[in-house]
């Protein structure tokens, strides 16, 4: 999809160059006047050839301006993804799938901690992807290349593993101990209202957004195109949930691309 993408934007694509041929292909691309830009995807069957991408890579970006885009997702989601296509993992020979990816992240790692730019794909559908790498790679106002994930969830499930920025909000009243609204999630406009009538919840949601709205500009200025900003409570169903949608309106309203779920709204 991301190649695909990438295509549609002008760039002469190629799927799965061995690694032996990427200064050449360089070099072609140079030299082609028909070749304004070039993507190209190596994977992990290139085995241990991925021991020499740090230093080609190096030389690569010495030579011609470069962008490395890592693709990455979730264990759920590459089993689920594996599953439903009944492909078998490269690394697959003699392993589970689960042991297959977890080689896989050890082969790549050094290849991640080099990325200009590093995509959970889990969080995306296909046409969000394609959009993603529009807004990424074809120009526009700044606050679209930054991609806002907004989340709610419970302590006692643990902290979502990928969260850039973490906010505890089990200070607020809790709507949980109130029988007409125990059943209710924190996106009902009752519950909502409830947390919100409390002087110290106006005052917080005042805060972060005046917070995020320092942050966000510098954040994109640092080249950050993704950031998992989470909302935490005890159970993930009421006040994170609520604060979470707040937050997500607001950062929309402010021209930034924003998506938004609850991981733990649906838990009993």
């Amino acid at each position: 999809t991301v190649l695909r993408s990438l295509e549609d934007l002008g760039y002469y694509a190629v799927d799965n160059l061995p690694l032996d041929l990427i200064p050449k292909f360089a070099e072609l691309s140079l030299d082609s006047p028909k070749v304004r830009r070039a993507a190209l995807v190596v994977d992990v069957r290139e085995g241990g050839a991925f021991q020499r991408f740090p230093r080609l890579y190096a030389d690569l970006k010495r030579s011609i301006p470069t962008r490395l885009i890592f693709l990455e997702a979730d264990d759920e989601t590459l089993v689920r993804r594996f599953s439903e296509t009944r492909r078998p993992h490269p690394l697959g020979t003699g392993r589970s799938v689960i042991r297959s990816i977890q080689a896989e992240r050890e082969l790549l790692e050094p290849v991640r901690k080099l990325a200009d730019l590093t995509i959970n794909t889990s969080k995306f559908n296909v046409h969000e992807l394609r959009e993603y790498i529009g807004e990424q790679f074809a120009g526009g106002r700044d606050e679209s290349k930054l991609m806002v994930y907004v989340t709610s969830f419970g302590f006692r499930y643990g902290i979502p593993p990928d969260s850039d920025l973490v906010f505890d909000v089990r200070f607020l009243p809790n709507p949980n101990y109130i029988k007409e609204y125990k059943h209710l999630s924190g996106r009902h406009p009752r519950v909502a209202r409830y947390i919100r009538s409390f002087p110290q919840t106006t005052e917080f949601i005042g805060r972060i957004t005046d917070l995020l709205v320092y942050l966000l500009p510098h954040y994109l200025r640092e080249g950050k195109s993704y950031l998992t900003i989470a909302f935490g409570c005890t159970g993930g169903r009421h006040r994170s949930v609520m604060m979470a949608e707040e937050i997500r309106k607001r950062l929309a309203r402010a021209g930034y691309r924003v998506k938004g779920s609850h991981r733990d709204m649906e838990r009993t």
